[in-house]
């Protein structure tokens, strides 16, 4: 994994709630075995028409070139539904490094953050504030810091983040990584045991 360490970028707004994993990523796309290819896919059925998957719908925020970014902005219950892995796979391969939203389930919250991508909960007020953002607007995120911050007003919201997960995270860790830095500690420990 990439490290995370802030992110300050402009963003895609999806004010869409209970946005489910089968929505993210539709289950006819989960055969591969790699991470890779899985963002072309991303939020298919909503990017294409469905009797022509070549011809983008125009409505939809990710056809629409004034929006881009690194951060996903969601309604509430973002990634309820099933517990695949891809739909954090699908929102990396993609370019998202985070989503923002006031309510994520918990197994996606956990899916994203072990593929390195960021779920960020604000409150619904703050994330009202961020909808109501033009497209050039930017936000930005300290991943140590644990805040979000809306530059063009200066609004900032506090977010929590399991301490592994951010250790994780700033280092560019998965679950091995972590266990390799610690080799020497392990190690060690294991001596004093003898």
């Amino acid at each position: 994994m990439q490290a995370l360490q802030q992110i300050k970028s402009s963003f895609v707004p999806l004010p869409i709630e209970n946005v489910d994993t089968d929505q993210i990523i539709p289950a006819r796309f989960l055969k591969a075995t790699t991470r890779d290819g899985f963002g072309k896919n991303l939020f298919r059925d909503w990017r294409y028409e469905q009797d022509d998957e070549t011809k983008p719908k125009p409505d939809f925020v990710l056809n629409q070139r004034i929006f881009s970014g690194e951060i996903l902005v969601a309604g509430k219950n973002f990634g309820c539904g099933s517990s695949r892995e891809h739909a954090a796979w699908a929102l990396l391969d993609y370019g998202f490094k985070a989503v923002v939203s006031s309510f994520f389930a918990d197994i996606f919250k956990n899916n994203a953050l072990n593929n390195g991508v960021l779920p960020v909960i604000v409150s619904d007020d703050f994330l009202q504030q961020i909808f109501a953002l033009s497209a050039t607007d930017t936000i930005s995120i300290d991943v140590a810091a644990q805040t979000i911050t809306i530059d063009a007003t200066g609004a900032q919201a506090s977010f929590e983040l399991n301490p592994y997960k951010k250790t994780c995270l700033l280092n560019g860790y998965d679950d091995i990584d972590f266990l390799i830095s610690r080799k020497t500690s392990i190690e060690q420990f294991e001596l004093e045991k003898v």
